[in-house]
C-alpha cells in the first residue's frame, strides 16, 4: 500500500514513470484519455517517435502495454490504433468497475491504517477545493483519479488495484466524451463528499451503496448523452 500511495502523491497514477517505456506509456495514455488521439485513430509510429523523442523500441513497448490495458489495439502488420468506443463496451466497463471498486473499497476500509486515512483526507481536500472553484480541467481530472484510487489503496491486493486503475481509465474516456457534449453533473461533488464521509466512518455498507449509485448513475448519464449524439456504435 505504501508504494501505491507514494506513486499517487507523485503523479496521480499507480506508475512512477521510472523507465522510459513507462514514461512514454503515461504520456500516450494521457493523450488518449484527453481525446488528443480520438477513438479508432491510427497511431503512426514515426509521428509518435518524433513527438515523444524516443526510439521505436520503447514506443512499441509502451503501446503494447496500453493494448493490455484496453486503450490501444494492435492491428495487422504491427500497426496500432486507439481502441474504439461502443455501447456494449461502456456497459461492460461500468459493470466491472462497480463490482471491483466496491470489493476494493470494502477491503480498504477493513484494513486501512492512520496513514491511509491521512492520505484519503489529503486526496479529498485537493478534489473538493477544485470542485468548489468550479474547475473541470486536468488538475481536477488528476485529483479525481487520485481520490478514487486512494479509497482503495489499503485493500492489500495489488492486482485488484491495477484492475481498478485500468477500469477507471477506460471509464474516463467515455466520461470525457460526455463532457464535450454536456455540462458536468452537478451531483458529483455531493456524492464524493458522501463517499468520503462514509469511508472515514468505516461504514462499509453505506460507502459501497453510495459508490455503486455514483458509478451506475454516471454510466447511465454518459450512455444516454453519447447514444443521443450518435457517438456510441454497438
Amino acid at each position: 500500500m505504501n508504494n501505491f500511495l507514494e506513486a499517487l502523491a507523485a503523479d496521480g497514477t499507480p506508475e512512477t514513470g521510472a523507465s522510459l517505456t513507462a514514461a512514454v506509456a503515461i504520456q500516450v495514455r494521457a493523450a488518449i484519455l484527453q481525446g488528443i488521439y480520438a477513438p479508432g485513430a491510427k497511431l503512426r509510429l514515426d509521428d509518435l517517435r518524433v513527438e515523444y523523442g524516443v526510439s521505436l523500441s520503447p514506443l512499441r513497448e509502451a503501446l503494447t502495454r496500453l493494448a493490455a490495458e484496453g486503450l490501444v489495439q494492435i492491428t495487422d502488420q504491427r500497426g496500432y490504433r486507439v481502441a474504439p468506443v461502443s455501447a456494449d463496451n461502456l456497459r461492460e466497463v461500468t459493470k466491472l468497475r462497480t463490482q471491483l471498486e466496491v470489493m476494493a473499497l470494502t477491503e480498504s476500509l477493513a484494513q486501512g491504517d492512520d496513514r491511509w486515512e491521512d492520505s484519503l483526507v489529503a486526496a479529498y481536500h485537493r478534489l473538493s477545493r477544485l470542485e468548489r472553484e468550479g474547475r473541470r480541467d486536468e488538475r481536477w481530472e488528476k485529483a479525481h483519479r487520485a481520490f478514487h484510487l486512494t479509497l482503495f489503496a489499503a485493500c492489500g491486493m495489488p492486482l485488484l488495484l491495477r484492475f481498478c486503475g485500468t477500469l477507471h481509465d477506460l471509464s474516463d474516456r467515455y466520461r470525457r466524451l460526455f463532457l464535450v457534449r454536456h455540462a458536468p453533473d452537478a451531483d458529483v461533488p455531493d456524492e464524493h463528499l458522501a463517499i468520503f464521509e462514509a469511508a472515514m466512518a468505516r461504514d462499509a455498507a453505506r460507502a459501497a451503496e453510495i459508490l455503486t449509485r455514483h458509478l451506475e448513475r454516471t454510466g447511465r448519464n454518459v450512455m444516454a448523452i453519447l447514444t443521443e449524439a450518435g457517438a456510441l456504435p454497438r
